[in-house]
């Protein structure tokens, strides 16, 4: 298996093994319980992933030479179908911000446990979380809740993307705390999402 994308030399066991073709989906990386430590892995074994750009910040940093001002930025990754990531990455170019971030949302890739948890919906499809699952971040406390199928994601901008991203199609989304914090929205609903692999159904 060849990567088209350029000059890969992998640093780590599992690098080489998706390079080999010994790993061929991500799943099998996950059930093997493998840390992620190179975003080119994610290139391979998922194409075609798309991200869009969260939150934007300037940080400013006070050194001997002067302030040097940066670009921060965040984003979500995700293949619409049951993975999504958030990173973020600092630069004092944006286009090298947006790069960093999205190799760091891909570290930070994780599986999204889909179903139809509603006692209303008898549909059986995965088209929304299997069951009541809650993350937190900073202040801000999410709480995402199984919803029958055709409802749509009721929720704020940042989880109805982050949901979108998941591949999730009805949920419900109820939040508390400094939401106005775009990240820590986006990291707690990320934590909710993470947690469908935490409980057998």
């Amino acid at each position: 298996m060849a990567y088209q994308q350029g000059q890969w030399v992998p640093r780590t066991t599992l690098g080489k093994l998706v390079l080999e073709g010994k790993i061929t989906s991500l799943k099998e990386v996950f059930e093997r319980n493998i840390p992620i430590k190179e975003p080119e892995i994610v290139d391979i074994l998922l194409p075609g992933i798309k991200h869009e750009i969260l939150d934007v910040n300037i940080v400013q940093k006070q050194t001997d030479a002067g302030e040097i001002t940066r670009f921060k930025i965040g984003v979500i990754i995700g293949n619409f179908d049951g993975y999504i990531g958030i990173g973020t990455g600092k630069s004092k170019q944006m286009r090298f911000a947006i790069d960093k971030a999205i190799a760091d949302a891909k570290l930070n890739i994780i599986p999204v446990k889909r179903g139809c948890g509603h006692w209303r919906c008898p549909c059986g499809t995965p088209h929304s979380v299997p069951f009541t699952v809650s993350g937190k971040k900073g202040s801000v406390c999410v709480t995402i809740y199984p919803a029958p199928k055709g409802v749509g994601i009721i929720a704020g901008e940042i989880p109805k993307k982050i949901l979108s991203f998941a591949g999730i199609k009805d949920a419900w989304v109820v939040s508390r705390g400094e939401t106005r914090t775009t990240m820590n929205f986006a990291l707690a609903t990320y934590e909710a999402l993470r947690s469908t692999y935490k409980f057998k159904i």
